[in-house]
């Protein structure tokens, strides 16, 4: 057989991979909008606890962050169920790996957002306060719009980085595509024919992701001149 018999482990593994890429976006965009607030916050505690997030994060590599908060967050979980004497439990690797992805994503796409929002020209935000729009109206109808249309470039990248660091889930236990590819290769003794696979389908994931990602990107692009040079 082509897979030799590891097509239902792979396939398993590959919508885990999916399913954590996904998770740890919607994640990272939640860190990353509460991050960009702060940053343009009016409060100077509020952009000094975002710029010393955004700066830890992207001075250290991936690796060693998904190390240090994957065993962080267990040693913190033992305290508090000492501290309540409740039984203690292990986080299961995917929902560390959905927790620190997405905290160290949220760093990067702070900084997207933070730009996003300020390329968006303040008058028309005045504009509609002045028109008696409220705050949040203001957000929905010009700033978010608008907004995403600086964006996405950023997202787009962001997801796509997002998605390989997937594969680094992996050394803490979670059964992905790389995990299931590294079984097979061993089980079989063609660990290259195997993982040549896992780097296929992570191929696929990204290029079906670059027609959502244009799909949008037109979506927020209606009505917006383009120069012709």
């Amino acid at each position: 057989m082509f897979l030799h018999g590891f097509g239902p482990l792979l396939w398993a593994g590959a919508k885990e991979t999916l399913a954590l890429a996904v998770l740890s976006l919607a994640v990272s965009v939640l860190l990353g909008l509460l991050g960009a607030s702060a940053k343009l916050s009016h409060h100077g505690s509020l952009r000094g606890i975002a710029t010393l997030y955004t700066t830890l994060i992207r001075s250290v590599p991936d690796l060693v962050l998904m190390l240090l908060l994957f065993y962080s967050i267990q040693i913190a979980v033992n305290h508090l169920t000492d501290a309540f004497g409740w039984d203690q439990f292990d986080i299961d690797p995917f929902t560390a790996g959905v927790l620190t992805l997405g905290f160290i994503y949220g760093a990067y796409f702070t900084e997207t957002f933070r730009g996003a929002f300020l390329a968006v020209p303040r008058g028309q935000l005045e504009a509609g306060t002045a028109y008696g729009m409220s705050g949040l109206r203001v957000f929905g109808r010009i700033l978010f719009p608008q907004m995403m249309r600086f964006a996405l470039p950023g997202i787009g990248n962001n997801w796509q980085v997002l998605v390989k660091a997937t594969a680094l889930v992996s050394i803490i236990g979670l059964a992905d595509v790389v995990k299931a590819a590294q079984d097979a290769g061993k089980s079989t003794f063609n660990m290259f024919f195997f993982i040549l696979i896992a780097a296929l389908i992570y191929l696929a994931i990204t290029s079906a992701s670059n027609l959502v990602l244009m799909a949008l990107e037109r979506r927020y692009s209606i009505g917006v001149r383009h120069a012709e040079l």
